[in-house]
């Protein structure tokens, strides 16, 4: 089949047009249209997709937060404790260690809280829990959920970047002059995140 916009040829069952990004109409295969130019070979525009606004993503993203910020806390209080008795630290080498610990502990609780609310979810349902909330969800360029494997590899780059300084404000920025709206960490796997009104 064709796409009835920009007249690139298009498998079968494909939601958008891979080369303009044009929703297809499904059961309707439609020839080039006429005077259709070639695709652009800087690249394919953006999918016509409903993109969430910033404002809702933000919202999601703190609620998400929270839940990290609670594993963390755990985290924290449970290995700075072991910390402390087994390495028999005190004063300003417990608070340096402390410190440290602290550090890490930020990509850490985002990643084990991720395996269940950004990967097992977003997979299965296609939200996390803050972006259920907020009635957002997250697909490939086809309109389809994420695979595990695509979904854990986004979790590894927004967990990566909290291991630079200021990066994961950038990434949550982003999306205010992305014409996508995407992250950086939905760039690293080409996925988006779109208005899901019926929350299903």
């Amino acid at each position: 089949m064709f796409c009835s916009s920009c007249g690139a040829s298009v498998s079968g069952g494909t939601a958008f047009c891979p080369a303009c990004g044009s929703r297809l109409q499904a059961g309707a295969p439609a020839a080039p249209a006429p005077g259709a130019s070639a695709p652009s070979a800087i690249g394919p525009a953006p999918p016509a997709m409903d993109y969430a606004t910033w404002a809702n993503r933000a919202i999601g993203y703190i609620i998400d937060s929270v839940l990290v910020g609670v594993v963390m806390a755990v985290l924290y209080a449970v290995l700075g404790g072991l910390l402390t008795a087994v390495a028999g630290l005190g004063g300003h080498g417990a608070a340096g260690s402390m410190c440290c610990l602290a550090i890490l502990l930020f990509p850490l609780a985002t990643l084990l809280v991720g395996l269940y609310n950004r990967v097992y979810l977003v997979s299965q349902r296609g939200f996390s829990i803050g972006q259920g909330v907020v009635k957002v969800k997250v697909v490939d360029a086809n309109g389809r959920l994420l695979s595990q494997g695509t979904a854990f590899v986004r979790l590894l780059a927004q967990a990566g970047m909290g291991l630079v300084p200021f990066l994961p404000l950038l990434d949550l920025l982003w999306p205010l002059w992305d014409e996508r709206r995407q992250t950086l960490h939905d760039k690293a796997v080409g996925c988006y995140v779109i208005n899901n009104p019926q929350g299903t």
